[in-house]
């Protein structure tokens, strides 16, 4: 049973406000008309009603209603509370197949602050997404419907804990997600709700990990270190733990269940055991992962520990053209502590893969094959769209060509993925372009960009290209950039071709660099876990950058949410043959106005996180965010690839 508060409790159900408040100008023949309806969703449960820290009025009233403007470009409008949402809404209409997206939050979660982990705030979330018809005069009524949010949990201690002869005197079990918050269960939270915060990216697989403390009755103390179990949003998470004492051996048993999807699984906890133990989502890449076993030491050779892997085929693996590797044993001391891991590599992208362990008995000859056959799937290997640059479009401006072909181009819900400042150089009637297709030059398919810098009007705009979108000029100060694009793989490197040509430089405003001083082009790669409420972008684009505030400057060799980083950058000399290329820190000396093809490392920083989005950016002139650099700068890049292999380079 479910009951239902609704934001508006007056004739209808629905958020029919009687304010007739517009929030937009466009013409009538270019935007339409909505009215918005939300309900949240709470369990009719007296557990949940009765430890609700907000009330029905203050839920309804809190909720903050957010929408998204097609193809990822951007919040359209936001409102807080349904007292605050004109009716009806206008906005610009939809064409083809675009749709704008509405998410309704509510509880916790809109809080400043939001407490991650809570016993008695729950938060809700929904969406719905919906197009616009141009010069309606019957406005659309569009409806969500905002539901718990949470991972959800409850911890029942059973048999052994609180009853039995072999029962605890105290006991407590501590369930955190991976940042450290956490609910602490004792006798007195035995069936209590817990509510998790859970982060919208759904291509990071979250983890809640539980631990057990208790005096038995005889004083002893039993701990057990905890087992991490994936959630997700919605869904609700029953632990029911019981103690046993069997043959002497002391063991603890953990039942997970979902109530969305009746997935049940049990776990038995003992002293150690010898088997595969479970591979992190992050521990499996493209080619390569790393696997582990637990290895009883009073059986088995800890000298003697291996894993042999092979492609499944269907269930059906090759074993005799297995691929084996020593695995590497923890120890603590000089002494092995049971645990080991190896390193599986040269695996094929998207590929399912069966591994097995292989031990030796202590003093045994031969050796045993244990715990049957356990699977992984190689991550998926992400490519660039239109990485040869090949497909342009005059789409967006008859004054110069954007990198996207928008009839065959279309990625994860958008239409283009490269953009530059050509918008900005073009802006005021003027025709500079700072970015081109260029046909007679190129290495990779039918053209590659030249990236050109200038002097537009009145400021010194640097050749650029990057994935992401321009935003908007601020007169003759600078502009807005949106940078990235939705991402979750982790290539170890990026393999492109470029050419550069440059002289000394000719405009400094803001002191980077001098006029004795030759320019510097530079192409950066970055993979990371920008949010855009704190980088100030969008979901699709959530790096926010105005060249007229440093202070929206991203440094991502120091940035928090930056995953990896790699850079190359390459400066002028009088002659061809002395130009310099540092690339990561590695200087090469060369004729950089010939094609190279180069590789930059992605240099990580953080092992066990997935990212969210990729840049990529290429600059005739490093100091153009500072208009600084030389008017003869010339880029040429062309053939991106990314490589995924195991040589993984960290900092």
């Amino acid at each position: 049973m479910k009951k239902i508060l609704f934001a508006a409790l007056s004739i209808s159900a629905l958020i029919a406000t009687t304010s007739c408040k517009k929030d937009v100008t466009e013409t009538p023949a270019e935007q339409g008309a909505i009215t918005l309806s939300y309900g949240i969703s709470v369990s009719n449960d007296n557990t949940i009603l009765s430890t609700r820290a907000m009330s029905d009025a203050e839920l309804l009233e809190s909720a903050v209603i957010e929408i998204y403007k097609p193809a990822f470009e951007g919040m359209a409008r936001r409102y807080v509370g349904s007292s605050n949402i004109p009716n009806p809404i206008y906005l610009p209409a939809t064409t083809g197949t675009d749709k704008y997206r509405v998410d309704v939050k509510a509880g916790e979660v809109v809080k400043a602050t939001p407490t991650i982990a809570s016993w008695d705030q729950p938060s809700y979330k929904g969406s719905a997404e919906f197009s616009v018809a141009a010069g309606s005069n019957s406005p659309q009524t569009i409806e969500v419907l905002a539901k718990i949010n949470n991972a959800v949990t409850k911890v029942a201690f059973g048999d052994g804990i609180k009853t039995g002869d072999v029962a605890f005197t105290d006991y407590k079990v501590t369930i955190a997600d991976e940042a450290g918050n956490s609910l602490v269960y004792t006798s007195k939270e035995d069936g209590k709700l817990g509510y998790f915060i859970i982060n919208d990216n759904k291509a990071i697989e979250q983890y809640l990990k539980w631990s057990f403390e208790g005096t038995l009755n005889n004083g002893e103390t039993f701990t057990n270190e905890g087992q991490s179990f994936i959630v997700e949003q919605g869904k609700q998470y029953n632990l029911n733990l019981t103690y046993t004492e069997r043959d002497g051996i002391l063991t603890f048993s953990l039942k997970v269940n979902t109530s969305l999807d009746d997935v049940y699984n049990e776990i038995i906890f003992e002293p150690t055991s010898t088997g595969i133990s479970r591979s992190y989502n992050y521990e499996i890449w493209a080619s390569h992962a790393t696997v582990h076993a637990d290895v009883d030491l009073t059986e088995y050779d800890p000298t003697y520990v291996y894993f042999e892997y092979t492609a499944s085929n269907d269930g059906n693996p090759d074993w005799s053209s297995a691929t084996r590797v020593a695995a590497t044993g923890n120890k603590v001391g000089e002494e092995f502590d049971g645990t080991f891991s190896g390193m599986i590599t040269g695996l094929t992208p998207s590929t399912d893969y069966s591994y097995r362990l292989v031990v030796k008995k202590v003093g045994a000859a031969e050796e045993e094959i244990v715990d049957g056959v356990s699977e992984l799937t190689s991550d998926i290997a992400y490519t660039i769209p239109n990485a040869s640059l090949d497909e342009t479009s005059n789409a967006d401006s008859d004054k110069y060509v954007s990198f996207y072909n928008p009839a065959s181009q279309v990625v994860a819900n958008q239409t283009r993925w490269w953009d530059s400042g050509n918008k900005g150089s073009t802006s005021a009637g003027s025709s500079y372009i700072i970015c081109a297709s260029d046909t007679s030059d190129k290495v990779d398919g039918t053209a590659s960009a030249r990236l050109q810098s200038i002097w537009a009007v009145a400021k010194f705009a640097a050749g650029n290209l990057f994935t992401g979108s321009f935003g908007n000029v601020d007169g003759t100060k600078g502009g807005t950039v949106y940078f990235g694009r939705p991402f979750v793989g982790r290539p170890s490197k990026l393999r492109f071709w470029i050419k550069y040509s440059t002289g000394l430089v000719d405009r400094t405003e803001n002191k980077k660099i001098t006029k004795n001083d030759y320019d510097i082009g530079q192409v950066k790669v970055a993979l990371g876990t920008w949010d855009p409420d704190i980088y100030k972008g969008t979901d699709n684009s959530p790096v926010f950058i105005n060249t007229t505030d440093e202070s929206t400057f991203v440094d991502f060799n120091s940035d928090t949410s930056t995953i990896a980083y790699g850079d190359l950058q390459i400066t002028g000399a009088a002659e061809a043959a002395k130009y310099s290329a540092n690339n990561n820190g590695t200087i090469t000396v060369d004729d950089w106005t010939q094609w190279h093809q180069v590789e930059i490392d992605l240099v990580y920083r953080k092992l066990a996180t997935m990212p969210t989005h990729i840049i990529i950016s290429c600059a005739a002139s490093k100091w153009g965010d500072y208009f600084e650099g030389s008017t003869s700068s010339k880029m040429w890049v062309d053939g991106f690839e990314l490589v995924y292999d195991d040589d993984i380079v960290t900092k």
